[in-house]
C-alpha cells in the first residue's frame, strides 16, 4: 500500500522480492561516487545483509499507471551495535534519489520517515556512513540533525 509522501510522489515498503532492484540503485549510488571502480562486489553485500529484518522503502514518482511504480528513490535500513553502550541501532545502509529528482525532499522525507520507524521500534540512535567527498549527502545529513561520531581511518598498503 502506499501512502502520499510529499505532493507528485508516493512511497511505499520494499520487500524481499526488491533484491535486484535495491541492488540496482545501491551500484548507482556507489557508481557516482566511483565510476572508474569495479563493482560487482555490491551483489554479495545485498545478498548478506538484505533480508525482512532490514527494511526498505521507496519513493514512486505519481504516474499514470499506478500499476507499474516507477522509484526514484529509496532508504534501505539495518542493524548495528553502539560500541559505546552495546545498545542496537538503526543504521542506514542505503539512502538513494535518481539525480534529477534531488533537491524536492524526497531524502529528507525518506530519512524522517525511517527515524520515526527506528523510533517506534524503541531505537534511541540511527546511525549512517557517508563518504567525505560526498558533500550534497554531508550537507542533508547536517541540516537533518546528524553528527559526527567517529572517523573510519585506513591505510593503502
Amino acid at each position: 500500500m502506499s501512502e502520499v509522501l510529499i505532493p507528485g510522489y508516493s512511497w511505499r515498503q520494499g520487500s524481499r522480492l526488491d533484491r535486484a532492484l535495491l541492488l540496482k540503485f545501491v551500484a548507482r549510488s556507489y557508481h557516482e561516487q566511483f565510476p572508474n571502480q569495479d563493482l560487482s562486489h555490491l551483489a554479495q553485500t545485498v545478498e548478506q545483509y538484505f533480508s525482512s529484518h532490514t527494511p526498505l522503502w521507496w519513493v514512486d514518482v505519481l504516474n499514470s499507471n499506478p500499476s507499474r511504480p516507477e522509484p526514484v528513490g529509496c532508504l534501505w535500513l539495518g542493524n548495528a551495535i553502539d560500541q559505546e553502550n552495546g545498545e542496537r541501532t538503526a543504521h542506514i545502509f542505503l539512502l538513494y534519489v535518481k539525480p534529477e529528482y534531488r533537491k524536492q525532499g524526497i531524502g529528507s522525507a525518506l530519512v524522517q520517515n525511517a527515524e520515526q520507524w527506528a523510533a517506534q521500534r524503541g531505537d534511541r540512535k540511527i546511525s549512517l556512513q557517508v563518504f567525505m567527498n560526498n558533500q550534497p549527502a554531508l550537507n542533508l545529513y547536517q541540516k537533518l540533525g546528524y553528527q559526527p561520531q567517529s572517523l573510519l581511518m585506513q591505510k593503502i598498503l
